[in-house]
């Protein structure tokens, strides 16, 4: 199809999308306007075939007809896919990585080698129980090859945390909190202003778009995955599965009745404070921590399956992200007990930061 047609299909499609929603009836008229936005593009994607080469040349007169008119040219349409060029696994790990952090931060791994230090040196009062074979084993194979030095190298990396210093040449994800917070504020925001939308309009018109910005989790959520995607190459794959996997061992571990017993702790999180507080210096907001660890993860898996499609009608989009919108809250509501957390401003003001809008005194 020559750029000539295609010119004219543009100009002439926004009478006819007017004229054919105009026939339908208002109540209906929703369901079909994603239907024509495809069609639309679809007609776009028609009038470039045989663009390619042949176009090409055609364009500068190498082509089987010699030199030709510009209206006569193929339609050089551009598939857009910036948005889609990730990695999914890397996305996924780098969720699993976040989980690991939280737990780095309770301090669950420091927690289990000051009780093989106490198990081998024999200050701890078990001996033939499933945890004292759990200590035996863990020590004895060493499971985990990724050491503590390895851990804070994989988070500067992907999230720019710790003091670690990154390989020279590595990209350092330096914007990802920022980034992170800025996602859950424009979460929060968005179900926080469909609140309000629903309690002012009423009537017949409150299932109906929001007054939440689409567009702004959008943006977010597509530039947190872009930079996840930019520094989660190399070993943090390896290194989030292998972790995690040792992370679900150890703290079945800690929950075993004899090392719980030597504790006089009920639970797993009992046996990490007592010992945080006795032998690491104190407990580390085990609480928030944990809470950030699964909302954070939970909405990072999120980011990485979503592909933010421009063009997603709005209700759509609605009913996708309402189960983020808990998360966001409730990571909020942790992050602002932490200490790095306890200078954050409200959503608001927090939003207005991330979008570089001016904050008002």
């Amino acid at each position: 199809m020559s750029f000539q047609t295609t010119e004219t299909i543009q100009r002439l499609w926004e009478t006819f999308l007017r004229d054919q929603l105009a026939n339908i009836p208002p109540d209906q008229r929703q369901q079909f306007e994603q239907q024509f936005e495809d069609r639309f593009g679809e007609l776009l994607k028609g009038a470039a075939n045989g663009s390619g080469r042949d176009g090409f040349l055609d364009l500068i007169g190498f082509g089987d007809k010699g030199p030709v008119e510009f209206d006569d040219i193929s339609y050089p349409y551009v598939q857009p896919d910036f948005d889609d060029s990730v990695v999914s696994s890397q996305l996924h790990a780098a969720a699993e990585l976040y989980y690991i952090y939280q737990h780095e931060r309770i301090k669950v791994f420091q927690v289990v080698d000051v009780l093989l230090r106490l198990f081998r040196l024999g200050k701890m009062r078990i001996q033939r129980g499933p945890g004292a074979r759990g200590l035996y084993l863990l020590e004895k194979w060493s499971p985990l090859r990724y050491k503590l030095q390895d851990r804070m190298v994989a988070y500067r990396r992907a999230f720019n945390y710790g003091t670690a210093d990154a390989p020279a040449g590595a990209v350092v994800n330096r914007n990802f909190h920022r980034q992170l917070v800025g996602f859950m504020v424009a979460l929060a925001q968005y179900f926080r202003d469909l609140l309000i939308g629903e309690v002012i309009r009423g009537g017949q018109l409150i299932d109906q778009r929001p007054f939440g910005s689409i567009g702004t989790i959008q943006r977010v959520g597509l530039d947190l995955r872009y930079a996840l995607d930019r520094s989660t190459y190399g070993n943090i794959f390896s290194l989030a599965m292998e972790t995690g996997h040792h992370l679900k061992t150890v703290l079945q571990l800690l929950d075993a009745p004899d090392i719980k017993k030597a504790f006089d702790a009920n639970t797993k999180w009992d046996v990490v404070e007592i010992v945080s507080n006795r032998y690491l210096g104190g407990v580390s907001e085990p609480s928030q921590r944990a809470k950030m660890a699964e909302s954070g993860r939970r909405v990072l898996q999120f980011i990485a399956d979503n592909d933010f499609k421009t063009a997603i009608d709005p209700i759509l989009f609605q009913s996708t992200v309402r189960p983020m919108g808990g998360h966001a809250e409730a990571w909020i509501a942790a992050y602002r007990m932490t200490p790095e957390g306890r200078g954050f401003a409200g959503v608001t003001p927090a939003l207005q930061s991330v979008l570089g809008t001016p904050v008002a005194a």
